[in-house]
């Protein structure tokens, strides 16, 4: 079976070009337009692998979808994403001249990529966290 990667995304040229991407490979792509439908989708189809925007219903849905899904506390309802690897694609280092990266605590990410992307460095991190 294919693994299962869920796009979480409100930009749909962003998702088809992931798409094409990602299924030229094999693997199996869901997506979702914004949080909710993101954790809705979560736990229905649960995914190997999560491509995660920040900028979406507010400038920092997916850093509050990632401490939401990585959560560390053991009674969290999305305690079963706590090892879910969530790759960071995000535009938000062109509009903000903040950095951020991956933090244990602050931004409980696998990686963090700056679109636009370069399909060939997706893919190695895609690949990197799928094994």
């Amino acid at each position: 079976m294919a693994e299962k990667i869920l796009i979480i995304d409100d930009d749909p040229d962003t998702i088809e070009f992931l798409t094409l991407i990602l299924q030229r490979l094999g693997y199996q792509v869901l997506e979702a337009r914004d949080g909710m439908d993101a954790l809705a989708s979560a736990h229905s189809d649960k995914p190997d692998l999560i491509i995660l925007d920040v900028m979406m219903d507010s400038a920092t849905a997916g850093f509050q979808l990632a401490l939401s899904m990585h959560s560390p506390d053991p009674d969290s309802e999305f305690k079963e994403f706590r090892d879910t690897p969530i790759i960071m694609l995000t535009a938000i280092h062109s509009t903000t001249s903040l950095r951020f990266g991956p933090d244990e605590y602050y931004l409980p990410v696998n990686d963090f990529l700056d679109k636009p992307v370069n399909p060939d460095i997706l893919l190695a991190t895609v690949r990197k966290h799928l094994g």
